[in-house]
């Protein structure tokens, strides 16, 4: 039984890269998501894939925490301007991608260091938000929540 547990989560390791870069895929040509949304997944994915960034990805593990904190917060970001419905849909790896995501970016975020975060945000912070501000969160992006509710997700 936990054996089982173990190799479906090893599966999931293993299949989060190509599943994150599917997901990201298909979003760009979901028509539900926004124009700029689509821009900065673009550039998110862009930026992962070149070698020489903020902390060159040849530094093993090291050099994609830079790339796994941009694509994360891109993608929350898209969470706050859309229904997350619209991420859960494309999605193709095991565990619920929003909640994935928000640990993604909580985990690479207390990783990096505060100016290296900053420099990436403000790449992300580019379009209003519906209320009209530029920040990214302006609620927590990890919520508690009662186990018979369903999940709060960030920005929602």
């Amino acid at each position: 039984m936990a054996s089982d547990r173990f190799r479906a989560r090893m599966k999931n390791l293993v299949m989060f890269v190509p599943n994150m870069v599917l997901l990201c895929g298909r979003l760009l040509t979901d028509p539900r998501v926004p124009r700029t949304e689509k821009a900065l997944v673009a550039g998110a994915i862009i930026y992962a894939l070149i070698p020489f960034d903020l902390i060159p990805d040849m530094i093993p593990f090291v050099g994609q925490i830079d790339d796994a904190y941009l694509i994360a917060m891109t993608l929350l970001r898209l969470v706050d301007r859309t229904e997350p419905a619209v991420l859960r849909e494309h999605w193709n790896g095991g565990g619920d991608i929003v909640q994935l995501v928000e640990s993604m970016a909580t985990l690479a975020g207390r990783l990096l260091p505060r100016r290296i975060r900053r420099i990436l945000l403000a790449h992300v912070e580019v379009a209003k938000s519906p209320e009209g501000s530029t920040a990214l969160f302006q609620k927590p992006m990890l919520v508690a929540h009662d186990k018979s509710e369903p999940p709060a997700v960030a920005g929602g």
